[in-house]
């Protein structure tokens, strides 16, 4: 980091400090957990999220597209706040999300730019499922992130909510916030991909491959051991090459295998390459050139879900499933 930058990223530090000391009057407070067993807290607490969503529609009303990041961002820590909010989440999470949201609606209203685009793990939340961050944060910078905006800001505020869940409840209710995540991260890339006709977007679309991720059973490497949501991520993108009238140029294909070794390194390694051929046959089979596609595999040097401190055998299985995965890369051109 050079000097000026160091100096352009204090300024804008400080200008938000500001704007939050300035916003510190207008913060939303809920009711201490507590005290939320009554009518009137309850309602109290329903009419400061109330106000929180009228101060976004402000926002908007004064110009601010939908698209906007940290328009979008605000609103989805609000959204995942309320929404922990009527689940009767006893943590610090529902406060923490909505303080999150107040600081962004803080810094717009006072008119802080740039605006930091950082993700706290609030309530100390778990930062699952590192591959989808990294796609995320590819996106961050591009070209195309002038058309993303939107579903970059929600899908890492649903990894901040997924991983307050594992936390809690394990990865059984934080599974469903995942896969949010996941479409939302597949969202983003298509939109990045398709930039070029909304206002203030770039004229040419920043180039960037479609993924997907197909999980497989423990121990399994068969198509029909394939969870089916993850083999749909390969339909879709599939039907997306079609539907951006794109041309397949290459598929690339990485077999990996959870971090149980049984059987010992070698056995995950033939697994996971296992796991790649199963995925290339698919591709086949719904009409890809085979000459396109190539594979390799790394067994279980490459782990995105840690699952530590899960002792329950079935329950720490279920939680390494993103482990027991295909990456299938489809590099397009137009």
């Amino acid at each position: 980091m050079n000097a000026m930058t160091m100096h352009t990223t204090a300024l804008t530090v400080a200008a938000l400090s500001l704007a939050l000391a300035a916003g510190l009057a207008q913060a939303a407070s809920l009711a201490p957990q507590r005290e939320r067993t009554t009518d009137e807290a309850i309602h109290a607490d329903h009419a400061t999220y109330q106000a929180t969503q009228d101060r976004i529609q402000a926002l908007n009303d004064a110009g601010r597209p939908v698209r906007d990041y940290a328009l979008s961002k605000a609103q989805c820590w609000l959204d995942v706040s309320f929404h922990e909010y009527t689940r009767n989440d006893r943590s610090d999470f529902p406060q923490e999300a909505l303080d999150e949201s107040v600081k962004l609606i803080v810094a717009m209203e006072q008119g802080v730019s740039p605006i930091l685009t950082d993700t706290p793990l609030v309530n100390r939340a778990a930062r699952l499922r590192e591959d989808l961050w990294k796609r995320l944060g590819a996106i961050h910078g591009t070209p195309g992130f002038a058309c993303a905006q939107q579903a970059v800001a929600c899908g890492e505020v649903e990894l901040v909510h997924a991983g307050n869940e594992f936390n809690q409840q394990q990865w059984r209710h934080a599974k469903p916030y995942i896969q949010i995540a996941e479409d939302m991260v597949s969202d983003a890339e298509a939109m990045a991909r398709t930039c070029g006709n909304v206002e203030g977007a770039a004229s040419s679309p920043a180039p960037m491959a479609l993924t997907a991720n197909v999980l497989f059973e423990f121990d399994r490497r068969a198509l029909a051991d394939v969870r089916e949501h993850s083999l749909r991520t390969v339909d879709r993108a599939l039907a997306r090459v079609r539907e951006e009238n794109l041309t397949l140029t290459a598929v690339r294909l990485i077999g990996h295998a959870d971090r149980m070794q049984g059987q010992g390194f070698d056995y995950n390694q033939a697994l996971s390459r296992d796991r790649a051929e199963t995925v290339k046959a698919y591709l086949i089979a719904q009409g890809v050139d085979t000459s396109r596609i190539a594979y390799e595999y790394r067994g279980d040097t490459e782990q995105v879900q840690a699952c530590d401190g899960i002792r329950n055998r079935e329950a720490l299985r279920e939680c390494l499933l993103p482990n027991r995965r295909v990456e299938v890369k489809f590099e397009v051109a137009r």
